[in-house]
């Protein structure tokens, strides 16, 4: 059996390396899974480049999601049997085999697509916990966002439609436009649009409730000029590299709250129960094929310096994932 492990934190051509690994066997309450794959998310490119919140000490195999099929069970363990599909809830995915506690692993519906299954934990996760647990929205209230065709854009659009909410959403290029038409957005403008001015007539009318940013600087503020008084903007990324600058009166005279979110947080906050409910209702969601997010590639897990390469690349139309059968 194989296994990326981080031997240092810098660039991943020096201190990546896939090495032999074996596990071992599951213990009580634990299953052994055969890996089959887990994408290359922001957070793994962070871990590598030791510029994460939250950093594993080496050597580690990283990956912070992945999917695979149940090998064994240890003791005690009733949920799960072998053959079964699941998705990971742990760290440390890029290897061919890993042990888990029955805890860390969500069933999939069988048919699931392995590839859709192994990127239910992250981003899907984070834009059901933004949208759900944040603010108490109604059928028919409006979100927006900026990075829209980002993993948890595209996300946020799939799961408001299936929750009855409705998205303005906002992207960079015109030719996404079409795209997120497709997949359920309700409005989708670029960013040149000011939704100070623009946002209730987008909306029919009623503005948003809750902005999601994960780029800062302008494209920040223009989300928090869309919203209603009172309304909620939760930052969850800086993809522009840039702060969050906002007028006072944002604040004073129109109420309104800015918070973060990060999904390891999140999960160490809520109750084992509203893990469970809200990884079931993801797993039916991507069984059935209502949540799917796009793969723009697969490397096998002995180029996984080439998959880091394009991981890290701009323009990306899709994840890039780790096939760890081959």
């Amino acid at each position: 059996m194989l296994a990326a492990r981080l031997h240092g934190f810098g660039d991943a051509a020096d201190v990546l390396r896939v090495e032999a690994w074996e596990p071992g066997e599951p213990g009580e309450g634990q299953l052994l899974l055969e890996m089959l794959a887990a994408p290359i998310n922001p957070a793994d490119l962070n871990v590598i480049e030791g510029k994460y919140g939250e950093l594993p000490a080496l050597p580690a195999i990283i990956g912070n999601e992945g999917g695979g099929r149940v090998i064994a069970v240890g003791a005690g363990v009733e949920n799960f049997k072998p053959g079964d599909l699941v998705a990971v809830l742990k760290r440390g995915t890029w290897c061919q085999r890993m042990i888990v506690s029955a805890a860390d692993a969500v069933l999939l519906p069988e048919g699931t697509d392995p590839a859709q299954g192994s990127m239910l934990a992250v981003n899907p996760t984070s834009a059901f916990a933004m949208i759900s647990d944040i603010v108490r929205l109604e059928p028919g209230d409006w979100i927006v966002q900026n990075a829209s065709n980002s993993a948890v854009g595209l996300s946020v659009i799939q799961l408001a439609k299936i929750l009855g909410f409705r998205t303005l959403n906002v992207v960079r290029r015109a030719e996404l436009v079409p795209e997120l038409k497709a997949l359920g957005a309700d409005v989708v403008v670029t960013e040149d649009c000011d939704l100070r001015t623009e946002a209730a007539a987008l909306c029919g009318g009623k503005k948003p409730r809750l902005a999601l940013n994960a780029v800062g600087g302008a494209s920040a503020l223009n989300l928090a000029n869309a919203l209603e008084d009172g309304g909620t903007l939760v930052t969850y990324g800086a993809m522009g590299r840039q702060p969050l600058k906002l007028p006072n009166g944002l604040l004073i005279f129109r109420n309104l709250v800015f918070c973060g979110f990060w999904l390891l947080k999140w999960k160490q906050q809520v109750s084992a129960g509203r893990l469970q409910e809200v990884m079931a209702f993801l797993a039916k969601a991507v069984g059935d094929g209502s949540l799917k997010l796009p793969v723009q590639s697969t490397h096998p897990l002995s180029s996984v310096h080439e998959a880091v390469k394009e991981a890290n690349a701009d323009k990306r139309r899709g994840k890039v994932l780790i096939d760890l059968t081959a």
